[in-house]
């Protein structure tokens, strides 16, 4: 329990959370764990959801599947990262998307309804955690946002520059989370052309990569 208890101070949900009062509190969220393999489903779509997950160690990825067994990347978090408090937030009783472990993950959930609703003691502590979610809440729409505009434009080359000024910040170099072809579901479009774009970018002098890492010139 000291390990979860590590990572959750470095979670942003637990933000001006003393340590001391982690153990009486995940008591009252209802917190547990549970340890998934790579690529296993930790929720599929259609399934019904109500806890909210902080990835403990690993990571996780979010994916939606169309009719033709298309899957397209929407996201991807880390430690210690929540996913699900959206739907749940929302009254959202099954999950429009699939989440599936991009590494071998152990996962902490808690009770979202406990999060939000006030304990009989109406404690500063469950005060500042809903404040916390609430931040939290706001920094997923933001992302939502960016994954938009990256959406929004027509070539394959422009989705690759907006995605890249959105994972490089002022920073000429920088590390992608995506391999090739999880690359190529996250923009939606087809792997080969994007490895051909890529390397174009990279004769024309635009870019240099090795792998995930990547240089705008």
């Amino acid at each position: 329990m000291n390990r979860v208890f590590d990572t959750a101070k470095a979670s942003p949900l637990f933000a001006g959370i003393a340590p001391a009062d982690f153990d009486s509190m995940f008591d009252c969220l209802s917190a547990q764990t549970k340890t998934y393999k790579k690529d296993e489903f930790i929720l599929r779509a259609g399934d019904a959801v109500s806890m909210v997950g902080m990835i403990l160690t690993g990571g996780v990825r979010v994916i939606r599947e169309d009719a033709d067994g298309n899957v397209a990347i929407l996201t991807e978090f880390k430690t210690p990262e929540l996913f699900c408090e959206a739907f749940v937030c929302a009254g959202v009783r099954f999950s429009p998307v699939a989440v599936q472990a991009s590494e071998d993950a152990e996962i902490l959930y808690i009770d979202y309804k406990k999060v939000i609703e006030q304990c009989t003691l109406t404690c500063p502590r469950h005060t500042r955690l809903i404040a916390n979610m609430l931040r939290l809440l706001a920094r997923k729409s933001i992302m939502m946002n960016e994954k938009i505009d990256v959406m929004s434009k027509r070539t394959t080359r422009e989705k690759l520059m907006c995605f890249f000024d959105y994972q490089r910040g002022n920073a000429k170099k920088f590390t992608i989370p995506y391999n090739r072809e999880e690359l190529a579901r996250y923009l939606c479009v087809d792997r080969s052309a994007m490895s051909n774009e890529l390397c174009k970018m990279r004769d024309g002098g635009l870019i240099r990569f090795h792998r995930n890492t990547f240089e705008i010139v």
